[in-house]
């Protein structure tokens, strides 16, 4: 199956098309390189694999491999709004919008709520299979869940181990 998905990672003071051969060399010709940002690169991938846990782990091997100072940011899609939701489900914002006020009770959490909403965007989707009848992709869902699950683990390494228990009995 076909995965699509987008490492971040922070590279300070790299020459941009130095990075680009040794990426291509790695084994990375099946990612697009976005330099936009000064010290940052986002590598967009089209990978082909038997589950979306080994596209991510072979293309994160494959960039650490090329880049081994390269700081690990973040996997997309993971945070996203609902027009991000709505473009990758091909419906209009004010289609996700009602369906989030119409089932408030029901559609997942905000990560963070404010005038800009954010989502993880696994639990959204699983919630548009499961109450409102879409049909996600089998290869997005898979992505979005295990894109989930690496930045959560990546962010839950910030903790103190001796808070660690503490917090989790918290937020159960």
């Amino acid at each position: 199956m076909e995965y699509e998905f987008t490492l971040k990672f922070a590279v300070p003071g790299t020459n941009a098309d130095e990075l680009v051969e040794r990426l291509g060399a790695a084994g990375c010709t099946d990612a697009l390189v976005g330099i936009g940002q000064p010290g940052r690169i986002a590598l967009n991938f089209t990978r082909e694999a038997n589950s979306a846990m080994s596209a991510i782990a072979s293309a994160i091997e494959d960039s650490r491999r090329a880049i081994p100072t390269a700081k690990f940011l973040e996997i997309t899609p993971d945070f996203v709004g609902l027009s991000d939701v709505a473009e990758l489900v091909d419906v209009s914002r004010q289609n996700m919008r009602k369906l989030m006020l119409k089932h408030a009770a029901t559609f997942p959490s905000a990560v963070h709520e404010g005038s800009s909403a954010v989502w993880h965007l696994y639990p959204v989707l699983q919630w548009l299979s499961d109450h409102a009848n879409y049909s996600v992709p089998q290869a997005l869902f898979d992505v979005a869940h295990i894109a989930m699950q690496i930045n959560l683990a990546k962010e839950s390494k910030q903790l103190e181990r001796g808070v660690q228990h503490e917090i989790s009995e918290l937020v159960a």
